[in-house]
């Protein structure tokens, strides 16, 4: 069984256990510092939804894979001076978290464009090192991207800090699921939860993630240093 073969069924039986079923759940391929040739061995076996972290990195392998109709997501912290390549090369941005960007992405979309998908990233426990905003500040960029009418809000991403406990795990899951929650029930567009990785994507699913971003169990160990593009 492929990499690619055993994460679906890993996603497969997670969404069976709460009742759900893995049609409602994402498959987002985290491609950052993989190789082209890995990234088309994924196009070829059925992925569509690739997510980078770097910039530039990502623009080398948007255009060499241009023929592929990919979709592609960008999920690292974002840097304002990179805004404009956000706005007008990729299809969805899951780490906006302040205002300032929320500005620089809609006023730098192209017109001739779909507008472009958006999450909130959220920090649920204040973690300095990461990206993302405070649970009580949801609202606020959300209204702002609602006003944006180059942005579409869909829902909201995290990426908790790793927990030994399970059921301290499954509580962050449960309280970013009602932030969602709380979010989509007031805006009919609001449809994706972005929660889960490698590690904890079983507990993610069981509180209601409808995308899951997975990297190393889908392509294996990164290579060091930066990543080939040819």
């Amino acid at each position: 069984m492929s990499r690619f073969e055993k994460v679906l069924t890993r996603i497969n039986a997670a969404a069976s256990r709460p009742g759900r079923s893995d049609a409602d759940i994402k498959l987002l391929a985290v491609s950052k510092k993989q190789s082209l040739e890995k990234i088309r061995a994924l196009v070829e076996a059925g992925q569509t939804r690739f997510g980078e972290s770097y910039v530039d990195e990502a623009l080398g392998k948007i255009d060499a894979l241009s023929s592929a109709r990919l979709e592609w997501h960008f999920i690292g912290p974002v840097q304002s001076n990179k805004t404009r390549a956000l706005a007008e090369r990729f299809d969805w941005v899951q780490s906006v978290d302040r205002a300032k960007i929320v500005r620089r992405l809609n006023e730098q979309r192209p017109a001739e464009m779909a507008p472009l998908n958006v999450l909130i990233q959220v920090n649920p426990d204040g973690e300095s090192q990461k990206a993302g905003c405070d649970p009580d500040r949801i609202e606020e960029l959300a209204a702002m991207i609602d006003a944006a009418p180059r942005l579409t809000l869909r829902g909201l991403m995290a990426i908790p800090a790793p927990r030994r406990d399970p059921a301290a795990q499954d509580a962050v899951f449960a309280g970013l699921r009602d932030l969602f929650e709380a979010l989509a029930g007031k805006r009919s567009g609001v449809d994706t939860f972005s929660a889960g990785m490698s590690a904890d994507l079983e507990a993610a699913i069981a509180n209601g993630s409808t995308m899951v971003r997975v990297g190393t169990d889908l392509f294996g160990p990164r290579p060091n240093g930066s990543a080939h593009v040819q």
